[in-house]
C-alpha cells in the first residue's frame, strides 16, 4: 500500500491496548483480543490490556497511567468513538494530548469508506501524542480494528516502512 521496507532491523515497540466498553469482558472482547494478537504477531512487545467502561474519568485514569509510564510507547484504544450518548473516548482523550495527529482520523475514515460506505461518518477515530507516547483511538468493531491495524498502524509502527513512519520518531518526541 505505497510503503516499502528498508534494510533496518525490526524495532519492537511497547504497546498497551485499552478496550472502552460497558458490556465487554475478557471473554467477549474480540476487538481488544484482535489488537493484542496483531501486536504480538507483528513482533511488538505487548505491555498490558485493560477494559474500562465508557466513562470519561476511568478512561482518563487508564490513559494517564500509561502516558506517564516510560515502558509504554504506544496506546491503542478500541471503542467509544461513535456518536451515541455513551461514546466519549474523543472527549476523554483530547485534553490529555500534547499534539493531535489530525490525518489519522481522516485517513481512517477514507479507508473505512471503502469497506462500509457513508457509515464511516459515525467514526470519530483520533490520534495524537502525549508525553512522548503515541495514542490511537479506533472504533470498537473487530473490522474497524483490523482496518486501522493493517492499513495504518502496522506499517506506521514498523521502523522499516518507507518513506517515513511513526516508529522512527519515538526517540525525538520529547525534544525541546
Amino acid at each position: 500500500m505505497g510503503h516499502t521496507h528498508g534494510n533496518e532491523a525490526f524495532l519492537p515497540l511497547k504497546i498497551a491496548i485499552l478496550t472502552v466498553s460497558d458490556s465487554r469482558n475478557d471473554e467477549t472482547d474480540k476487538s481488544g483480543g484482535y489488537l493484542q494478537e496483531a501486536v504480538q504477531e507483528a513482533g511488538h512487545t505487548f505491555v498490558e490490556k485493560k477494559i474500562v467502561p465508557d466513562d470519561i474519568y476511568q478512561m482518563r485514569a487508564a490513559f494517564s497511567a500509561w502516558i506517564a509510564d516510560p515502558e509504554v510507547e504506544v496506546i491503542i484504544s478500541t471503542g467509544g468513538t461513535g456518536v451515541t450518548g455513551r461514546d466519549s473516548t474523543p472527549q476523554a482523550i483530547a485534553p490529555l494530548l500534547d499534539k493531535e495527529v489530525e490525518g489519522f482520523g481522516e485517513l481512517y475514515r477514507q479507508l473505512s469508506f471503502e469497506e462500509i460506505g457513508a457509515s464511516t461518518l459515525q467514526s470519530r477515530a483520533l490520534a495524537g501524542l502525549a508525553n512522548g507516547t503515541f495514542v490511537f483511538c479506533v472504533p470498537g468493531s473487530t473490522g474497524a480494528c483490523r482496518t486501522a491495524w493493517t492499513k495504518i498502524l502496522q506499517p506506521q509502527l514498523d521502523i522499516r516502512t518507507h518513506p517515513c513512519n511513526f516508529a522512527v520518531l519515538i526517540p525525538r518526541l520529547m525534544e525541546k
